[in-house]
């Protein structure tokens, strides 16, 4: 167990010398037994935050702890029961407050509190005095001058938002009773456990005592206490195995509820859950909604540095006052409703959510290798949504920014390679009246190269590009299309008189290429051209129908390069339409 402790800490220590924290922090990592750390709640009551998730250990959780104490009793093993590590720190009100490590220290006090319930319906003896008093001492305050347990004061409070619930909690520990119809998990597992005892202590009488020592003084665990909440975050992020670590929403939720009055912590939570489950079901998370906001505000600030602060560290500025404004949570509704539009394709209220040329440009950029497209969109969405010629505005928008991003990135194809333009764009949204599209200038010879040879990633979004581009297509793509290659990537080398090097690189080209859905896709397989038409024709993908009505009967490496000669040449008319569409008058600024 020593080696454990000793090698945990030495984990913690280089966790935090890389992280750049600050070796002079107070770090405790001492082994205890379960009475003695819960015995520490009497002179620093622990604390389950309002950023915790609510409890949540199952049946077979709690089934598993009491099972493998069993075992441990029944085989009087020698050595204590390691139980894992509780992480926490000391807040400023001198609460222990719980990082990781919640779920298993609200069962150990449910634990331990249906022994003493049970305890004190046994016959008097000895170990039944003693454990009691080992227990009192571990789950209430004792009075220093009759050393009587008060049993309205416990050692444990929860805060997390749910108010009920934590005072189920706290009642159980009080009374030692719950309510048979009861279906939290406080209620839940607190009669398993009685239901657990009880059947234990009667099978096994002699065992009982043994297993309620165990439990008290063998079960140890490592608790790590840290000086600060940023220290004991960053050690629970990284030492967490046994589930998902608190996001940065989760601190966010807390700081904001706190500074709620009563009348409005209710509505507030009603509101968090909801927008949880609507980004969840958008493909997003809050804690991504958190981080589109940031981009807004940090333009709004002007800021233009490349480096992107981390998402608590930024919010935490000036006692997390970014998090106060009125208009956050509006603010992030509106963000995931032009999620829940671009995402899942749902049409709200808005004109511009049932306009297909926006939606689908939307659709081309959702396909770009990298997110630095969503900022300045979101950005723009956010300032000029309530325009009165917002589709407008947006449409010419949206086709700029693509046409500079995929410009670039033909060429360039790392993030770096936008990262300024795109931060100095953000910023130009919301502080000039003509919008500065400062990307690296590439020309028409560069661009057809591109074209030409075009890197993988950006294969999808030209082909959705092409697609859009056909009048006939008057709905957005499938979400299960894939990259369909015209001539088979499987080829008979006695098909062409040229050398394989040539037909390898020509079959890779965009000319060869078209969106596709996948279950034609699947019994088109590899077959030649004439077989491929009978699938093509099923397609409800214009330009790929367009490909079974054509006069051409096969398609070799000549059909190819005039495919490609024909895309270069629409691509390069259609930016240069996009492109030039703002440069007579201020569209883009409002």
């Amino acid at each position: 167990m020593e080696e454990i402790r000793k090698s945990i800490e030495s984990i913690i220590r280089k966790i935090l010398f890389k992280r750049g924290g600050d070796m002079a922090t107070t770090i405790e990592v001492n082994k205890s037994s379960i009475k003695e750390l819960l015995m520490t709640g009497a002179k620093e009551k622990f604390l389950i935050p309002e950023y915790q998730r609510p409890y949540a250990w199952t049946d077979d959780q709690v089934l598993t702890l009491f099972e493998d104490l069993v075992e441990y009793t029944n085989n009087q093993n020698e050595s204590s029961y390691f139980l894992g590590c509780i992480v926490s720190f000391s807040n400023k009100n001198k609460e222990q407050e719980i990082i990781d490590g919640q779920q298993r220290i609200t069962t150990l006090f449910l634990l331990l509190r249906a022994i003493h319930r049970k305890l004190q319906k046994m016959s008097d003896s000895k170990e039944k005095d003693n454990f009691i008093r080992q227990i009192e001492l571990a789950i209430w305050k004792i009075d220093e001058l009759t050393s009587v347990a008060d049993y309205s004061s416990v050692l444990i409070e929860s805060k997390v938002l749910e108010v009920e619930y934590n005072q189920i909690l706290e009642n159980i520990l009080k009374t030692g009773e719950v309510e048979d119809k009861s279906k939290d998990r406080y209620s839940l597992n607190y009669k398993l456990l009685i239901k657990l005892l009880d059947e234990y202590a009667n099978n096994e009488p002699l065992n009982f005592y043994r297993f309620t020592n165990n439990a008290l003084n063998k079960t140890i665990v490592l608790p790590i206490k840290a000086d600060t909440q940023e220290t004991a975050l960053t050690i629970f992020s990284t030492l967490n195995d046994r589930g998902l670590p608190l996001s940065d929403a989760d601190i966010f939720k807390a700081k904001i509820y706190n500074k709620l009055n009563e009348e409005n912590k209710a509505k507030f939570v009603e509101e968090w859950k909801n927008l949880t489950l609507r980004s969840e079901t958008a493909a997003e998370s809050i804690q991504k909604l958190f981080y589109y906001y940031m981009f807004y505000l940090r333009a709004m600030d002007k800021d233009k540095k490349t480096t992107t602060p981390g998402l608590r560290k930024y919010f935490a500025e000036d006692s997390f006052s970014r998090l106060f404004k009125d208009n956050l949570l509006q603010n992030l509704k509106d963000i995931l409703e032009f999620w829940e539009v671009v995402n899942c394709r749902e049409a709200k209220e808005s004109k511009w959510t049932t306009n297909f040329s926006i939606l689908s440009i939307l659709d081309i950029l959702s396909s770009y290798p990298n997110e630095f497209w969503k900022y300045p969109v979101i950005i723009y969405y956010l300032k000029n949504k309530n325009s009165e010629n917002f589709e407008e505005l947006f449409l010419t928008f949206l086709r700029k920014l693509f046409v500079n991003l995929f410009k670039v990135y033909i060429v360039s194809p790392t993030i770096n390679s936008v990262k300024t333009s795109v931060l100095n764009l953000n910023s130009s949204i919301l502080h000039d009246k003509v919008l500065k599209f400062d990307f690296k200038n590439v020309t028409e010879d560069e661009l057809k190269n591109g074209i030409k040879h075009l890197h993988k990633n950006a294969v999808r979004m030209l082909l959705k590009l092409l697609a859009y581009n056909t009048e006939e297509q008057n709905e957005l793509l499938p979400y299960n299309w894939e990259i369909e290659h015209i001539l088979p990537l499987k080829w008979q080398p006695s098909y062409f008189n040229t050398n394989n090097d040539e037909v390898n690189e020509l079959i890779e080209t965009i000319g060869n290429k078209i969106p596709f859905e996948k279950r034609l896709n699947i019994i088109a397989s590899n077959g030649y051209f004439s077989k491929k038409q009978e699938q093509y024709a099923k397609s409800n993908i214009a330009i790929t129908k367009a490909m079974s009505n054509s006069n051409i009967k096969d398609w070799k490496l000549e059909e190819i390069r005039e495919r490609n000669i024909r895309i270069i040449d629409e691509v390069i008319d259609t930016f240069n339409s996009w492109d030039s569409s703002v440069s007579d008058n201020n569209i883009l600024s409002k």
